[in-house]
C-alpha cells in the first residue's frame, strides 16, 4: 500500500472558493513623467528557429536562444525574476533528444535541463540538470513572480517540482512524488507572488490548486474539462483564458482567493489541520464566458500586462485576441505564420529597455555537450570487463567558499564516513547521479571519484564551469632586493 500522499508536510482538500490646442502648464504644476522603454512588455515565444522575443508595440522580434533543429525537446518559455536583475528574464527547459548511446554505439546520455536567459545581456545560465532516459522531458512549465513549477516523469509516474525564484539556488522541492497515489500535471499558475499552481489529476482529470506556500491542495474555482488546459490567468487575477481541446480558448472570470474551510474527505488522502486563508482579487463584475476562436487547440497562451489582450500559440503561429470581444471572435492580429509556434509568454512592462538592446545567447548546446564530456568514464574503466565493477562517488560543494570536498582524491572509508556521497553510478559509457535535478548550477560544483575497477580518478564538474567561483589567492611575487 502506498504511503499517504504528502505535499511538503500533508495534503488537505479545502472546500471550493467563492466563486486640439496645446497649452502650457502653470509654473507650480508637477512635470509630466514620460515612461520610456517596453511599456507593453515583451512576448517570448518558441518556434522552429528557437526562442525569441517580440515587441508587441512594433511587431519586431529577435531570437535570443538559437536551437539546433532536432536536438532538443523544449518546454516554455516563461518569464520570472532572477537574483540581482531588475527586470524579468526567460526560463525554459530542454530534453536532449539526440540518439542515446548503447553498448555498441556512441550517443548521448539524455538529460533534462532548466535554463535561464537574460534577453538584454545574452547570458544563459544552466539552473539544473537531471539524467532522464525514460521520458521526453519536462512538461507544463509555469512561473510567476515567485515560483517556477513543472511536471516531470512518464507513464503515470509523475512528479511536480517547484523552484523558489526569490531564494538562492538550493534545488527543487518535490510537491508531488511518483510514489504518491495521486499524480497531477501542471497547467498554470496564479499571478504575482502567489503559490497557487493550477494542476489537473492524471487519473480523473479533476482540477485543483496545488498550494506551494501551505503544502496543501485546494479546490479549483472553475469547472474545467478533463482535456482542457493549459490555463493563463490575467495579471490582476480576475480572468482566466483556458485552452480548449479543439476550438481555441475560453475566457471567463476567476477568483484566486482561497478561503479557510474544513477538510473534505478524499479517497487516498490523509487530511490534516486547515491551512491559513489567502486572499486575492475577485472579478469586479460578472462576465459571460466567451470563446476566442483559434480553430485549434492552443499549445500556449498568456495575457497582456493590462489584461486586455490574450496571445496564443495556435495553428503554428502567434495569434492576438481582444479579451473582451464577443464569443467566437477570431484574432485581431497574427505573427510568424508557418513558424511552428509551440509556446508563448507575455512579460510585465520593462522600463528603460528596448528591443534594440536585446542580445542573443549561445544557446543551450555548449552546456549540454560540456556535461556529457565531463561525465564520460575514464577509458580504462569503460571496458566490458571493468564497467560492472566501477564505482562512482559524488559530492556537492559550494565553490564560493573554501571546501575540503574540492580536494578529495579517493573514496576511502574515512572520507565516506566524514562526507557521505550522493547516489551516482555508471550509465554505459558515462556516469550520472541518481534522482531528479541532482546537478545544480550557480556556484555549486561536484567532486567525483571513479574507482574500484581502476586506480582512483578524481575531477570537479559544474553545470556552468569546472572552475570554482572562489578564485584562488594569487601567489605572492618575490620582493626585489
Amino acid at each position: 500500500m502506498h504511503k499517504p500522499f504528502a505535499l511538503l508536510v500533508s495534503i488537505l482538500i479545502l472546500t471550493a472558493a467563492c466563486a486640439g490646442g496645446r497649452t502650457s502648464s502653470p509654473p507650480s504644476a508637477s512635470p509630466t513623467i514620460h515612461v520610456t522603454g517596453l511599456t507593453r512588455g515583451l512576448v517570448a515565444y518558441l518556434g522552429k528557429q528557437g526562442i525569441g522575443v517580440m515587441d508587441p508595440a512594433s511587431g519586431k522580434s529577435a531570437i535570443i536562444v538559437p536551437l539546433t533543429p532536432g536536438a532538443f525537446r523544449v518546454s516554455g518559455p516563461v518569464w520570472g525574476p532572477a537574483p540581482g536583475v531588475p527586470y524579468p528574464v526567460v526560463y525554459f527547459t530542454v530534453h536532449d533528444d539526440r540518439p542515446a548511446e548503447s553498448r555498441d554505439s556512441a550517443g548521448v546520455v539524455p538529460y533534462d535541463w532548466l535554463f535561464r536567459v537574460d534577453p538584454f545581456t545574452g547570458a544563459i545560465d544552466p539552473i539544473a540538470a537531471s539524467q532522464d532516459s525514460l521520458s521526453e522531458g519536462p512538461i507544463g512549465l509555469v512561473a510567476n513572480g515567485h515560483y517556477l513549477a513543472l511536471t516531470l516523469g512518464c507513464c503515470a509516474d509523475y512528479e511536480i517540482d517547484v523552484l523558489d525564484l526569490l531564494q538562492p539556488l538550493n534545488g527543487f522541492r518535490k510537491l508531488v512524488k511518483p510514489t504518491d497515489p495521486v499524480t497531477f500535471f501542471t497547467e498554470g499558475i496564479a499571478p504575482g507572488g502567489s503559490g497557487l499552481i493550477a494542476v489537473r489529476s492524471f487519473s480523473t482529470g479533476a482540477w485543483y490548486w496545488l498550494n506551494a506556500d501551505a503544502g496543501v491542495l485546494n479546490p479549483f474555482p472553475l469547472k474545467l474539462g478533463t482535456d482542457d488546459g493549459p490555463i493563463a490567468i490575467s495579471p490582476d487575477g480576475t480572468m482566466a483564458a483556458v485552452a480548449l481541446p479543439d476550438r481555441g480558448a475560453l475566457v471567463e472570470p476567476i477568483s484566486v482567493a482561497v478561503p479557510l474551510a474544513s477538510p473534505t474527505p478524499t479517497p487516498g488522502v490523509t487530511p490534516s489541520a486547515a491551512a491559513s486563508p489567502t486572499h486575492g482579487p475577485t472579478p469586479s463584475a460578472p462576465a459571460a464566458p466567451r470563446i476566442l476562436n483559434a480553430r485549434q487547440h492552443p499549445d500556449g497562451l498568456d495575457w497582456s500586462p493590462d489584461g486586455k489582450q490574450v496571445i496564443a500559440a495556435a495553428n503554428g503561429e502567434l495569434e492576438l485576441y481582444d479579451a473582451s470581444a464577443a464569443s467566437g471572435a477570431g484574432p485581431v492580429d497574427r505573427y510568424f505564420g508557418g513558424q511552428d509556434m509551440l509556446g508563448v509568454a507575455w512579460s510585465a512592462p520593462i522600463p528603460g529597455k528596448t528591443l534594440s538592446g536585446v542580445k542573443a545567447s549561445p544557446g543551450p548546446q555548449p552546456a549540454v555537450d560540456a556535461l556529457l564530456a565531463a561525465t564520460k568514464l575514464p577509458a580504462a574503466a569503460d571496458t566490458p570487463g571493468n564497467r560492472p565493477f566501477t564505482k562512482v562517488y559524488l559530492w556537492q560543494f559550494d565553490s564560493s567558499k573554501a571546501s575540503p570536498i574540492a580536494s578529495i582524491t579517493d573514496a576511502t572509508p574515512a572520507v565516506l564516513a566524514k562526507y557521505p556521497p550522493l547516489d551516482a553510478g555508471v550509465v554505459i559509457h558515462h556516469w550520472a547521479p541518481a534522482g531528479s535535478w541532482t546537478f545544480l548550477g550557480g556556484c555549486l560544483r561536484y567532486r567525483v571519484v571513479i574507482t574500484a575497477s581502476i586506480a582512483p580518478v578524481a575531477a570537479t564538474v559544474g553545470l556552468a564551469a569546472e572552475a570554482p567561483c572562489l578564485a584562488p589567492s594569487p601567489t605572492p611575487k618575490p620582493t626585489p632586493t
